[in-house]
Formats: structure tokens, C-alpha cells, sequence
């Protein structure tokens, strides 16, 4: 992994270089309360990622709940219409419960957003930034791209109901091509509309070759003008190190909320996407303010699920010595080692408990090795 050797946690030092990364480029800390009133998230709860929301009343008999969602927050509290860009980053616990969990966690977050007039030069920042913290986080990472606008103009061409919009549309998002035809047929679609709904979930690859098959398929101006960000993103981001990116028009979110480019990210080791943004016009407009909004948050609690070999160890030293040692040497045995980035942990008998990389012991002749585990 790229990110700096230290002894802090792999979650710590993911949160130190992330926030390092985003001061580098002009994002001030925003700290918030674990605390929101209730209504907010009752308000919105298809945009959070669990409907599960953990509440209390307070001293004064409001209704509060413990934040599961930082996005929400900043939107709420943020200026209605700001005379500048909001660039604000945040390294943040929410409290969710998981997928197919029925226990509640606390789960570090960390992100950034941007808030104001949000232009072509905003989003390409965004999405930099979004391929530089992949890259911060492992030599080998991915990050798919996808345009709202793009996927709800082709549905507005079909003129569905909206609850038939919806299905077909997590359906694209499932690449669920069977059940896409079949609601289409039962809806009277056209072939010609079907065929073109179906493409969508297969629509994936470098910006280039994407782009060239999704021009085939436009249907108005709407799609038309989602392509036209697409390129100019695709021609600004070439320049950047951005190899790690693709295009995927089956990336999907809630057309409440999400109006424009969505993406998510992974890295090896992690089942699922670690990080996941979008531009989020709608949620602002939906909350009163007159503004425009791009995001995204990495969820540094996945982290766990990467190199669990460099974790099977509580320290990588143990090391022993004999009630009258010298202490001074073994003061100095300690620096030594610590100064070759390795954990120490001293004591005068052998645990049965810990895990250790190698087991030493202080002698008049110095270090001895008693053991080394692999």
C-alpha cells in the first residue's frame, strides 16, 4: 500500500494522508455534532444508505438522532446561496446498520464536498480527487463513472409512470437485462426503447470506446448535453493521473437526490465500493438552498477487509528480560528497535496471548532471538 509506514492503525493512516491530500488542494475541515434533529433524516430517508436511524429524545423533549449520514448535515448547514465555493473536507463517525445486520455500528467516515457555483473545472477536481484518494489507499484501485442525466433522460423518452421508472432503473443498476425487457413489454414500450434500456446495463469501458457507443443511443437534448460533460471530463482528466477510471452506465442512484456525474471506487481487497459521490443539486433544492453541491465519501471502516496477514499480529517484537536487567540497555534495545519501524512490546514473561512477529529476550550479551513467526 501507498500509504505512509507508521505505527498508527491502517484506518488512521488512511485518514492522515486523505486529509493531507485534501488541504493540499484548498478543502478546510468541517466538524459537526454527533447530533441531528430527527426530521432531517425522516425527510430524506432514500438518500441514506440504511433506513435504520438511531433517535433519542433530549432535555427539552426533541427528537434526535444520531447522525448516520454527514452529506445531510453539510447540506442543512451550509449558506442558502454562498458568495464563494464551500470546499470542506471531514474525517467523521456515523452510525449505521450494516446490510443484513441487525446491530448497529459506529463506522469512520471521510470525505469532501464542494458547494456553490460547481462548473466543469469543480467536478473535474472532485473526480481527481476521488481517483487520487483510490490511489492513496492501494497500488490497485478502480473507479467507475456514470451521468444521471444521461440514464433519466433516456427513461423521461420512454414515458413511463414513475413507479415504473423506478424498477426499471434498479433494475439497470442490478444489470438485470430479463427484467427489464419484461417490464417494458408489460408497460407497451417500443423495441427500439428496450434495446436501448438493456444497453445501458452492458455500456462499460474506457471513457473513450464508452462514449462512442453511448452517442448511438441518444434520444434528446438531455442526453445529449450529459455526453458533452462526460468528453469534456474525459479531456480534462487525461491530462491527470487517472488511469483507474471507467465508464459504467449501470452506476445508478436516486433521481431524487442525484442529478448529474455519480461514481463509486474500489480497491483490491475490498468486496465492496470503499468510496461513492455524485452531484447532488437535487438534495440542495430540495433542502431550500440555492445552490449546487458535488461530493463523496470514503468509508475508511472497508479498510479492515485489506491485508489481514499484516494484522494477525499484535506487535511485531516481544520482548523479554529478567527482574534485575540492566535498564538502561534495555531502554536502549527499545529505541533501537522502534527506530527501524517495528512495535515493541517489553515484558518480563512470555504471553500466551499475544501475537508476535519475533520473540526476544535481553541477555548479558545482548538480544537473543527465541522465536520468529512468518
Amino acid at each position: 500500500m501507498n500509504i505512509i509506514n507508521s505505527e498508527l492503525r491502517r484506518e488512521e493512516r488512511a485518514i492522515f494522508v486523505l486529509r493531507e491530500l485534501y488541504e493540499q488542494y484548498g478543502y478546510k475541515k468541517y466538524k459537526m455534532s454527533k447530533f441531528e434533529e430527527y426530521d432531517l433524516y425522516l425527510e430524506n430517508k432514500s438518500f441514506l444508505p440504511s433506513q435504520q436511524v438511531i433517535t433519542f429524545t433530549d432535555l427539552n423533549g426533541k427528537l434526535m438522532a444520531l447522525k448516520p449520514d454527514v452529506t445531510l448535515s453539510i447540506a442543512k448547514n451550509v449558506p442558502s446561496s454562498p458568495k464563494e465555493p464551500e470546499k470542506l473536507y471531514y474525517n467523521e463517525n456515523v452510525y449505521r446498520t450494516p446490510h443484513g445486520s441487525n446491530e448497529c455500528r459506529e463506522i469512520m467516515q471521510v470525505g469532501l464536498e464542494c458547494l456553490g457555483d460547481v462548473d466543469l473545472y469543480s467536478q473535474c477536481e472532485v473526480i481527481m480527487l476521488a481517483c487520487k484518494s483510490l490511489q492513496k489507499l492501494s497500488d490497485d484501485s478502480l473507479m467507475v463513472v456514470s451521468h444521471m442525466g444521461f440514464v433519466s433522460g433516456l427513461l423521461e423518452s420512454c414515458c413511463l409512470p414513475r413507479a415504473l421508472e423506478e424498477k426499471i432503473l434498479k433494475c439497470i443498476g442490478h444489470k438485470n437485462s430479463h427484467e427489464i425487457v419484461r417490464l417494458c413489454g408489460l408497460a407497451g414500450v417500443s423495441s427500439g426503447m428496450r434495446e436501448a434500456l438493456v444497453a445501458l446495463t452492458t455500456l462499460y469501458g474506457t471513457f473513450e470506446e464508452t462514449l462512442d457507443k453511448a452517442e448511438k443511443l441518444i434520444k434528446n437534448e438531455k442526453m445529449q448535453n450529459s455526453l458533452m460533460q462526460l468528453r469534456e471530463l474525459s479531456n480534462v482528466l487525461s491530462a491527470e493521473e487517472c488511469s483507474c477510471m471507467r465508464l459504467d452506465f449501470s452506476v445508478i442512484n436516486d433521481l431524487t437526490y442525484y442529478n448529474g456525474l455519480i461514481f463509486q471506487g474500489f480497491i483490491d481487497g475490498v468486496p465492496t465500493a470503499i468510496l461513492s459521490g455524485g452531484r447532488y443539486d437535487n438534495l440542495m433544492e430540495k433542502l431550500g438552498k440555492e445552490t449546487q453541491a458535488i461530493g463523496f465519501a470514503v468509508y475508511i471502516d472497508q479498510l479492515e477487509h485489506c491485508d489481514v496477514e499484516d494484522e494477525c499480529f499484535d506487535t511485531d517484537v516481544l520482548l523479554l528480560y529478567e527482574p534485575n536487567a540492566d535498564i538502561a540497555k534495555l531502554t536502549a534495545a527499545v529505541k533501537m528497535l522502534t527506530a527501524n519501524g517495528q512495535r515493541v512490546r517489553v515484558q518480563k514473561t512470555r504471553s500466551e496471548k499475544l501475537r508476535y512477529k519475533q520473540l526476544l529476550k535481553l541477555g548479558d550479551g545482548g538480544l537473543e532471538i527465541l522465536e520468529t513467526n512468518d
